[in-house]
């Protein structure tokens, strides 16, 4: 199969299991790292969306237009171009004779078509311990051994009681030949905001008073469902499957399990990327009155690692770019 290979800096984040090792707060954390150096744009499939071919995303439009992670990274980030494409090399291409200069490819560590610059491949902490098979068997879509593509390997969701003796297993487990760096990262979760601008503020309502209703349709809720019931009272899952189109019923089923819910201090909790999807104008109208609050996450490093990702991103940017 033809590879393309480009002279601006392209990196890919990708995994080798299907969903929810975290790409989006990676690609996040790669946005606020090269935004302030290089005419930035980001580059994914838009899966789940109901149209075709190149599109420029805008901070108005809808999951079903462009998909609920290029949504969730244009109206985080509006100062940077947000596009969507089932041919990556074709959108890589367009996007490099707009001006950009540095290309992030969310998910795409398997499209062999386009050649990456960078390569950061993810494996989710919990995952470590269970047998890498591929599909059907397990839940790996890419061969284990096809990690040694990779220019950097990052271990996410780390919990912080990881032990330096588990983490040695991990780097054990990993190694290659040729030595790729792995760093280690975690979840690190920001203030609630209200899904709707209907007043409401974060943090002060994450207390022992409250139960919430857990709303999700991502591949792993489960640290989310953690960090929340160490927070509140109460957590109530009702979990959706990946990227799931939110319709009407389900709203009424939502708001059906909220009344049902024994308590005079309770809210709904989402994701951000399940925010999307339920921004949609039919579903907000049933939601407008309920206390419905997202939670922000980004992945965050230690000290050390932090440093020395930042060096070797920005260190292959300059050799490419040349400033």
């Amino acid at each position: 199969m033809r590879s393309t290979a480009f002279n601006k800096a392209v990196i890919v984040v990708g995994n080798l299991a299907v969903g929810g090792t975290g790409k989006s707060p990676m690609t996040e954390y790669l946005v606020r790292l090269l935004s302030g150096h290089y005419q930035v744009a980001t580059l994914s499939r838009g899966y789940g969306r109901k149209t075709r071919g190149f599109l420029v995303v805008g901070s108005d439009d809808t999951a079903a237009k462009c998909g609920d992670e290029p949504l969730q990274f244009k109206r985080k980030f509006p100062q940077i171009t947000v596009t969507v494409d089932e041919n990556r090399v074709e959108g890589v291409e367009r996007l490099i004779q707009g001006g950009h200069e540095a290309i992030v490819l969310d998910d795409a560590y398997q499209h062999r078509a386009l050649r990456p610059g960078f390569s950061i491949l993810l494996f989710d902490f919990s995952a470590m311990s269970r047998p890498k098979w591929l599909l059907p068997a397990g839940d790996y879509r890419d061969g284990f051994g096809e990690r040694r593509r990779a220019d950097v390997m990052v271990v996410t969701k780390t919990p912080h009681t990881a032990t330096e003796a588990e983490k040695d297993g991990i780097r054990r487990a990993l190694s290659v030949v040729h030595g790729v760096p792995i760093f280690f990262s975690s979840i690190g979760y920001g203030s609630l905001a209200p899904l709707l601008q209907h007043g409401g503020t974060g943090t002060a309502l994450l207390d022992k008073r409250y139960s919430v209703l857990l709303l999700t349709g991502i591949a792993n809720p489960k640290p989310l469902y953690d960090y929340l019931r160490a927070q509140v009272g109460e957590v109530v899952p009702l979990r959706y499957a990946d990227h799931h189109a939110y319709t009407v019923a389900d709203i009424r089923k939502v708001i059906s399990r909220f009344s049902e819910m024994n308590s005079t201090h309770k809210l709904i909790v989402t994701t951000e990327k399940d925010a999307q999807r339920l921004l949609a104008p039919a579903l907000t109208e049933l939601l407008v009155d309920l206390p419905v609050y997202m939670l922000p996450i980004q992945a965050e490093f230690d000290s050390h690692d932090d440093a020395a990702l930042r060096e070797l991103i920005l260190n292959y940017c300059t050799g490419v770019l040349g400033h």
